[in-house]
């Protein structure tokens, strides 16, 4: 019978040194990608829709970037009417600059893909 006990002790203990060590964070980092954007002009509602776009508290739309995401107008807060992790509903403010260029997403530090867009007057 102590045989059978040490052995199914010493067994546990072997599987267990087996298993994979628990992380701090169990956040997944993935980079978010935009699928598609509305046409909008100034004060006008602009769609964005994607995957992995978080929300509001992590996240900041930049619009008039370079092809590689850099420069651009980051919109405010205050323009974002909703923020889902599929779909970004906001308003082009009024002072946004006009003319082609690149629309991007940050979530959490993290670049989305980038898509070509134009804010119209």
């Amino acid at each position: 019978m102590l045989r059978y006990l040490l052995t199914s002790l010493l067994f546990t203990g072997v599987l267990a040194s087996c298993a994979p060590a628990q992380q701090g964070s169990r956040t997944v980092t993935v980079t978010p990608m935009l699928i598609k954007v509305s046409a909008a002009a100034r004060g006008a509602a602009l769609t964005v829709q994607g995957r992995y776009l978080g929300g509001p508290a992590t996240g900041q739309v930049r619009l008039g970037a370079t092809e590689d995401g850099k420069g651009g107008y980051v919109l405010p807060a205050s323009a974002v009417r909703s923020w889902t992790d599929s779909e970004i509903v906001l308003t082009i403010p009024a002072d946004a600059p006009v003319g082609g260029s690149w629309l991007f997403v940050e979530v959490a530090g993290k670049q989305s893909t980038g898509l070509p867009y134009s804010v119209q007057q």
